[in-house]
């Protein structure tokens, strides 16, 4: 959830930690900080609570120097957003920064205070460097002090620490909460993302789980969680960060919503032939795989989750084979029966999801057939960790509210269910019209792109409200609840989605003149009921703003305001359908005054429970 950067090098460091902590800003922002070590003038430490703005101005005020450091950029978990809670955290020669949660940092701190140990925040975090500090009096190296601290540690951490008597070197350690190191020539690096480290390296090396590594200027060593010596592979990254600027647009969540029809077409480039999709486009064994898979069921969280729902949809009408979808952090926890011949699916942008990542690895205890993930990060430890792996090109995504990134997953969702479907008596007509469609739908979802002066418009009457209801039908339902998610998460109102005909089961109560209901209205075979749903509304003297297909013949009036999506095929509704909802929510939010690609107590990647 939150950011780290590390380096040790013979130049100075403190501006490669500070532009690595900019492109990590999206894991969080409540507070940000580095340490720089420097053999002449010892630590040098610089907190400050906000932006890494805040920390950049300071840093710009009294510049640090030195070649080995370590910086943070916070999302809070334990103890409120503040500078004293801001990593690094010191305890004597032992500096600190550490993302995830130490699920036993209570007793911890107990047993250390007892010893002597002064607590100087409210963080989890500074258990570990008191822990290494005790540890460094049995022992005059700060890799094995390490290897005894986070023996006693329970729950997940990626943890970078230094000594402030040697300069020399950084110790990490990886349990849960992803690292990767950046091979230099003569410097090294470490980071939570290797998109903070590619203005230095494009060499990478992904820590497996456990691993503990001491790095240098010249060397990396590498130890597994039983402390014997390993060699983890050397990748090439052909990453690109094109995320560095916003271009023309005010927020990089407008400009990524309106990269959707290029990342679109980079999902589906070279993955499709005249008339199906190509397994191969999910690795290697995906053929025989899936032609004896009999059920899916897919794991995820938040948006990634919606588009899983969707997939139901298209797995079980057009694949034949039956799906459930569930969220990752109730799926680890309870007893669940597998299916014969079941694949696991998850979904994530970040592929570092905490309990989508858990859940992965609960499944493979459980007996399923094989596991696909569908994500976003290359090297990731879902992509590495499953047998599957479709990768979604949707290029970096900064804006913490999602966008390109699920537009993307769910073209990836609606291939899968190509693939598997023609390994289960699809018809070769239907691929044909399908992957067609698909070829189609880049040019469509630009199409939409014009309605923004209208979504731009209609937004103004969302400038008083707290409150809003979203509606949708069939595999438009999922697309109600991701609306709905936009809208709460960057204008902070309250939103709810329903499938419309559950409005009489109780939400009608809530319909009144203030309550804007926002319905998704394709042309197809639920249009009718749909109608009807949206005439129950009106009755009760509710204010709909209807997102509707051209043919669907929805008229403006008083009481309605709709706005005509362009025609697509039916099968990739939800697709299209989801942009104007991300466009209102941004206009929404642009008139409430929030900040849009920051939005409080969120962050991008959660990469803790």
């Amino acid at each position: 959830m939150c950011g780290i950067v590390g380096a040790v090098a013979q130049r100075d460091v403190a501006e490669i930690l500070l532009e690595g902590l900019r492109r990590l800003e999206y894991r969080g922002y409540d507070s940000a900080g580095l340490a720089v070590l420097n053999p002449e003038t010892g630590l040098q430490r610089c907190r400050r609570l906000g932006k890494v703005k805040e920390l950049v101005d300071a840093v710009a005020a009294e510049p640090l120097s030195g070649g080995t450091g370590i910086a943070h950029t916070r999302w809070a978990t334990h103890g409120e957003p503040s500078e004293r809670n801001a990593h690094p955290h010191v305890s004597s020669r032992i500096t600190v920064v550490h993302n995830g949660i130490i699920e036993n940092h209570e007793p911890l701190r107990q047993q250390l205070q007892q010893q002597g140990y002064v607590f100087n925040s409210d963080t989890d975090t500074e258990v570990i460097a008191h822990l290494v500090e005790q540890e460094l009096q049995q022992t005059d190296s700060l890799l094995t002090a390490v290897q005894k601290a986070v023996a006693q540690l329970h729950g997940a951490y990626g943890t970078v620490l230094m000594d402030s008597t040697d300069a020399s070197r950084l110790v990490v350690a990886r349990s849960g909460s992803p690292l990767v190191i950046g091979v230099g020539i003569g410097e090294h690096f470490i980071a939570s993302d290797q998109l903070a480290l590619l203005p230095v390296t494009r060499r990478f090396i992904f820590l497996e789980e456990g691993d503990v590594a001491e790095i240098t200027r010249h060397s990396v060593q590498i130890f597994d969680k039983d402390g014997q010596p390993v060699e983890r592979e050397l990748h090439e990254s052909n990453v690109s960060y094109d995320a560095g600027d916003k271009g023309p647009y005010r927020h990089f969540m407008l400009k990524e919503i309106y990269e959707q029809p290029h990342a679109v077409s980079n999902t589906l480039e070279g993955r499709l032939s005249a008339d199906s999709v190509l397994d191969e486009t999910f690795g290697n064994g995906a053929s025989e795989l899936f032609k004896q898979v009999q059920h899916v069921q897919i794991v995820a969280c938040g948006t990634s989750y919606h588009s899983g729902m969707v997939a139901r949809y298209w797995l079980e009408a057009m694949a034949g084979v039956s799906c459930n979808v569930e969220i990752a952090s109730e799926f680890r926890y309870r007893k669940s029966f597998v299916q014969p011949n079941s694949l696991l699916v998850t979904i994530s942008q970040s592929g570092e999801t905490a309990d989508t990542l858990a859940a992965l690895r609960l499944a493979k205890e459980l007996g399923y057939l094989g596991s696909l993930t569908i994500c976003n990060v290359a090297g990731s430890s879902l992509v590495r960790e499953s047998d599957l792996a479709f990768m979604t090109r949707a290029g970096a995504e900064i804006g913490v509210a999602s966008t390109k990134a699920f537009t993307t997953q769910l073209v990836g969702l609606a291939m899968l269910s190509l693939a598997i479907g023609k390994h289960h008596g699809m018809d070769a007509a239907t691929q044909q019209q399908l992957v067609q469609a698909l070829n189609q739908l880049p040019a469509v979802l630009e199409q939409s792109l014009t309605l923004a002066g209208q979504i731009e418009a209609l937004a103004e009457e969302f400038a008083d409200k707290h409150h809003a209801l979203f509606l949708g039908r069939g595999d438009q339902y999922p697309i109600a609840m991701e609306g709905a998610l936009k809208l709460k998460e960057i204008s902070y109102i309250h939103a709810e989605a329903y499938a419309a005909g559950e409005l009489k089961h109780g939400p009608l109560a809530l319909i009144d003149a203030d309550m804007p209901i926002i319905v998704v209205a394709p042309n197809n075979e639920l249009l009718e009921k749909l109608k009807s749903n949206v005439e129950e509304v009106r009755a009760r003297g509710g204010i709909l703003y209807v997102f509707a297909d051209a043919d669907a013949r929805f008229q403006s009036d008083d009481t309605m305001r709709v706005i005509n999506v362009p025609h697509s095929h039916p099968w990739l509704a939800p697709v299209l359908y989801t942009i104007p909802l991300q466009l209102l929510s941004y206009y929404v939010a642009i008139i409430k005054g929030t900040d849009v690609d920051q939005p409080r107590n969120l962050a991008k990647s959660v990469t803790v429970e």
